[in-house]
């Protein structure tokens, strides 16, 4: 059976049997790859592919702005991609796929979040797990200015949260063109995710994202000088609870970090999605907790399918030692896809 035909029938299979399928897929990664941290590093520091991108910037109705980097092919279909936490269109899976989907004759509109193209966004919010108004509006734009006939979305990590989040959000007023979407290690609760990153073990991962957050934040101090909020307590955050409360919480208008993360957490919106869509997680992943793992909400869900394997890393899936042997995940995803893309002229 072919992993188009896995997919397909995965929804069909008694719960007890999904473990057992999916554990036995076509990953079947080097040992080196088996430790789910190197997998994870070395998709970041490993080779990236090179992508040839043209920017475009969209003005937002709040009179601030997003940036876009397009790697076209003069394809009717197109993927739209968004970056994880801190990440950007010059992430190195973001490249890797937009590499690879080139290469099939896919375009690719990478979408740089506000803040994150290398140039500070013009409000004092820039962008969070959930905010899903953004997106909207970003695919209402390429509908507007572009004559794409499909339109396929893509999310990883934050951004995988965020496309599953928009998928049972905006159910019923999605646009016709867009016919399916795909999360790739997407921390489907939020809270459980950052409990399991504030562990001393994630220690790095941790202090990495922190200190771009931070940077970020002191930017907004200098730009809004009459900023309220406590600035040292956002600098002597030691992880995600302490930013969160301190800093994206109420610059968002939320109560708390765990009222931000209740919020905006995925996993309640799958049974609401109704378009074909897809997970694709490890289940070594260091960044998500047994919570994040939604089996119960893919049992018998009609439009959303559940690939898990059993390793795998955060946003890694590498293979081997060549970068062109570590496309696995970019191949399943686009197994998915590829079956509602026009092939007109």
């Amino acid at each position: 059976m072919n992993f188009k035909n896995i997919i397909f029938n995965f929804i069909k299979l008694p719960f007890k049997q999904i473990m057992s399928l999916v554990s036995d897929t076509s990953y079947k990664p080097w040992m080196p790859f088996k430790n789910k941290h190197f997998n994870t590093i070395y998709r970041t520091l490993g080779s990236k592919f090179k992508v040839i991108y043209r920017r475009k910037r969209l003005q937002t109705p709040d009179n601030d702005f997003i940036d876009l980097d397009i790697a076209s092919v003069k394809s009717n279909n197109v993927v739209i991609v968004i970056h994880g936490l801190e990440g950007s269109a010059q992430s190195a899976y973001v490249l890797a796929v937009a590499h690879f989907l080139n290469t099939q004759a896919v375009d690719v509109i990478a979408v740089n979040l506000r803040g994150c193209s290398g140039e500070d966004n013009k409000h004092i919010f820039a962008y969070h797990s959930g905010f899903t108004s953004d997106l909207n509006f970003v695919i209402q734009q390429v509908i507007k200015g572009y004559s794409y006939q499909t339109i396929s979305l893509l999310g990883y990590s934050l951004g995988g949260n965020m496309v599953l989040k928009y998928m049972g959000e905006y159910a019923d007023s999605l646009p016709l063109q867009l016919k399916c979407a795909v999360g790739v290690s997407a921390p489907c609760d939020l809270e459980d995710s950052s409990n399991q990153l504030a562990k001393k073990s994630r220690f790095l991962y941790m202090n990495s994202f922190l200190k771009s957050l931070k940077k970020k934040a002191l930017l907004k101090f200098e730009h809004f000088p009459n900023f309220e909020l406590d600035k040292n307590r956002i600098l002597n955050a030691r992880n995600f609870t302490d930013f969160d409360d301190a800093f994206t919480a109420p610059i968002f208008g939320y109560k708390s970090a765990l009222d931000y993360w209740t919020q905006n957490s995925c996993k309640q919106f799958l049974p609401l999605i109704k378009k074909p869509t897809l997970l694709i997680t490890a289940l070594d992943d260091p960044f998500l907790s047994d919570k994040c793992y939604p089996f119960l909400e893919a049992k018998n869900h009609p439009h959303f399918d559940l690939l898990a394997t059993k390793y795998g890393g955060h946003v890694g899936f590498n293979c081997r030692f060549n970068k062109v042997y570590n496309l696995w995940c970019e191949r399943q995803l686009l197994g998915f896809i590829e079956p509602h893309f026009s092939h007109s002229q």
